[in-house]
């Protein structure tokens, strides 16, 4: 998956023009004149008070007890596997008998349509799921096509990185998509109890403009990117995992051999900046001990960041495949033996290191302890959002209809523990697996031909880190990494607010942040980078410092 922090696309689109509520359309009354505020493109601001009011009430629904306890808000990890499952939902989902349509996004081959897991789900839950599988590196362009034809299918997956390339979807969202708050707040919720499982900082997330919009998808993990290293090869060799920016280069050094096919890095800068001390957690931005507003552009540690990632490009300790503008697929040079190290979200963990101990049982695959620039120098943990994605009900299909899809959302939030976690994450046993002496799950072929995470992105589960017989050490690697990062997690200013982008500074980031791309790989000197900023600020970035400066003072920050 890809960063949630990652810039926005210079294809950023106006959300209501799309939608084909222009100017005229709000000036004559129609689908949004009840909304709270004017349809500009200044940016909106959803607090958490506003979301308090309108959120579930939460029940706890871990039923096994964890072998790692998490620091919150890292999950907990699981070494074991349940002995025993339990039934998590006893009603059928859907009684008409209608079937659902459903869009979520899958960064992989596209499965069969012909599905023996999806059709085993469909069969326990009571209803029959027709998936719309779309390839998640374009899924903006997809969900562009469907927003702007207004024509969703009945449950929709949105990733938080392709709603921030929405301007003015606060206002959008609900134009498409069904007010759930009738229906789940509060005590209302009692009728999907496993929905009331999930995170409340998560349903919060879920709310636009005072309205509960969406069905979150919790995170497992507050850190949008990790580190990781071949610490198979690198024990080999000799070599030490970095614990400095210095060290880093070093890295680069010993373990790049062009002659050999072999180079250290993958593209980490998103790594680099947070080593350096960068703040990211909301857009970049932050706030100063005097109580100003800056961006990350506009500091020393940026600048120090994006030097070293440019002689790191100029020394060629990146591969030349991810240096070049065609790019290249860093997971299947890192799991080939080509590069070494390399940036990702934590689910790249668990997605790269099955299939590859498959192939090459000595792999090992870790995380790099987190660390400063220098010695004695903290580092900055960027912070991602409480849900990760979310799940939007198509409008205006009536309450009956949209109960059905509640409960079927209420299926795919059953937790760990439960025989309903167990076939939407594994399949059919004798069918996708079957299990080892301690009676974890073992997939086969058949599970990675059918498996798209149909059942889990369509809706959100309470987050845990499970590993498995093949990768027995993943869960307590993950929590312990996470646990151990968690002292350096960025303080977030504008925390619990949902802070809508701006339109001025979303159609100037990607631009800025190409430009600085440019000035790492060599196609512009180092020297042009205050010149880049100047024209960032003057473009939108001192318009969108005043936004958020207000957006603190407003919520008495």
């Amino acid at each position: 998956m890809r960063n949630p922090l990652e810039g926005a696309s210079t294809n950023r689109r106006n959300f209501l023009g799309l939608v084909g509520l222009g100017a005229a359309s709000v000036a004559g009354g129609g689908l949004l004149s009840g909304c709270s505020k004017d349809p500009g493109t200044s940016g909106s601001a959803t607090t958490a008070e506003q979301a308090a009011g309108v959120v579930p009430t939460f029940k706890d629904s871990t039923l096994v007890q964890p072998d790692v306890k998490g620091v919150r808000p890292m999950a907990d990890g699981y070494v074991k596997y349940p002995t025993t499952l339990v039934d998590g939902v006893t009603d059928k989902a859907v009684t008409s008998g209608k079937p659902v349509t459903a869009t979520t996004p899958w960064w992989g081959p596209a499965p069969p349509t012909s599905n023996k897991l999806v059709e085993a789900v469909n069969a326990d839950m009571g209803a029959v799921i027709n998936f719309s599988i779309q390839d998640g590196v374009t899924y903006g362009d997809k969900l562009n096509t469907m927003l702007g034809a207004r024509d969703v299918p009945e449950l929709t997956c949105i990733p938080g990185w392709e709603i921030n390339k929405l301007a003015r979807f606060s206002e959008g969202v609900h134009v498409l998509f069904e007010d759930l708050t009738p229906h789940l707040s509060g005590d209302k919720v009692n009728a999907y109890p496993l929905l009331a499982g999930l995170d409340t900082k998560a349903w919060n997330d879920s709310v636009w403009g005072g309205k509960l919009m969406g069905v979150p998808f919790p995170t497992d993990s507050p850190y949008p990117t990790v580190l990781f290293y071949r610490k198979d090869v690198t024990d080999q060799r000799g070599i030490a995992a970095p614990t400095t920016l210095d060290e880093v280069y070093d890295f680069g050094k010993k373990m790049t051999n062009p002659d050999k096919g072999e180079w250290a890095f993958g593209d980490i800068f998103q790594e680099v900046l947070q080593i350096c001390g960068n703040t990211g957690s909301q857009n970049g931005w932050a706030k100063a001990a005097d109580g100003k507003v800056y961006h990350r552009y506009e500091t020393p540690e940026y600048a120090r960041a994006v030097e070293f990632m440019t002689r790191l490009y100029a020394e060629k300790l990146i591969h030349p495949d991810l240096a070049s503008t065609k790019g290249g697929d860093v997971k299947t040079l890192f799991k080939g033996g080509k590069i070494f190290m390399f940036a990702d979200g934590g689910g790249a963990w668990k997605e790269v290191w099955r299939p590859a101990v498959q192939i090459t049982p000595t792999f090992n695959m870790q995380a790099v302890k987190v660390f400063g620039a220098d010695k004695g120098k903290p580092p900055v943990r960027w912070q991602g959002t409480p849900s990760i994605m979310w799940t939007f009900i198509k409008k205006d299909l009536g309450q009956e209809r949209v109960q059905e899809l509640l409960r079927v959302l209420n299926y795919t939030a059953a937790p760990f523990g439960t025989k309903e976690w167990e076939l939407q994450n594994y399949g059919v046993e004798g069918t996708h697996f079957k299990r080892d002496a301690s009676g974890a799950p073992v997939t086969n072929d058949l599970y990675v031909k059918e498996f798209a995470n149909q059942f889990i992105f369509l809706g959100g589960r309470p987050p845990v880190v499970v590993g498995g017989p093949d990768i027995p050490s993943y869960a307590k690697d993950f929590v312990t990494w996470g646990n151990d990062a968690a002292q350096y997690l960025e303080k977030n200013p504008w925390e619990g607010i949902k802070v809508e982008v701006p339109s001025e500074q979303a159609a100037i980031q990607q631009p800025t942040d190409d430009k600085i791309t440019d000035i790492q790989r060599g196609r512009r000197p180092l020297s042009d980078l205050p010149k880049v900023v100047d024209e960032w600020r003057a473009g939108g970035g001192d318009a969108a410092r005043d936004f958020y400066a207000k957006v603190l003072a407003d919520n008495g920050r």
